[in-house]
């Protein structure tokens, strides 16, 4: 495996202000036997958003994602934050099977698993952002055992539903 284009080395830039700042790094393009493709997530929702600036401010400056690259003649940008990736496209009429109508993410419920929930929920508190489920403790069966997760939930300036989980392990399942 090859990888070609930019030294991925490179720190990726942090959103420190009201405006994210904004700077042009593609994710590593892998070349393999003839074939072409960028390393990373086999998916990647693309939310539709009203105002890029206002989610760019979210996302960066409250949920601690990244800029990795953007276009901003199409109000596009790809978000990272650790393995979790995301992309906003401010709505243009394109790739719009129906009427938009807010809350847009309605049906829709993105978890995204972190190392700890503890920094974001304090940026969200010291912006006075509400929370849609506060924070707690969830066991979920698989198989022969229960995997633990703390997660709370919170709706994007757009009102996608966005679910916050950190790993709690995993133990015997409980009796019902």
């Amino acid at each position: 495996m090859v990888s070609s284009g930019e030294d991925n080395q490179t720190e990726r830039p942090r959103c420190r202000s009201l405006w994210c700042q904004i700077r042009s790094l593609a994710p590593p393009l892998i070349v393999e036997a003839g074939r072409r493709e960028t390393a990373g997530p086999a998916v990647v929702p693309e939310l539709a958003v009203s105002d890029i600036q206002a989610s760019l401010s979210f996302w960066c400056d409250l949920l601690g994602f990244e800029v990795s690259y953007d276009r901003p003649e199409a109000r596009f940008a790809y978000l990272v934050r650790g393995p979790l990736q995301a992309m906003l496209c401010e709505r243009n009429g394109r790739r719009e099977p129906s009427e938009m109508q807010h809350p847009f993410g309605r049906g829709i419920n993105l978890q995204m698993t972190v190392g700890d929930i503890d920094p974001i929920l304090k940026a969200l508190h010291a912006a006075d952002w509400p929370l849609y489920e506060q924070p707690g403790s969830a066991w979920y069966r698989v198989g022969d055992q229960e995997l633990g997760q703390r997660e709370f939930l919170v709706q994007d300036p757009d009102g996608y539903l966005i679910r916050f989980a950190e790993d709690l392990g995993t133990r015997p399942p409980s009796r019902s």
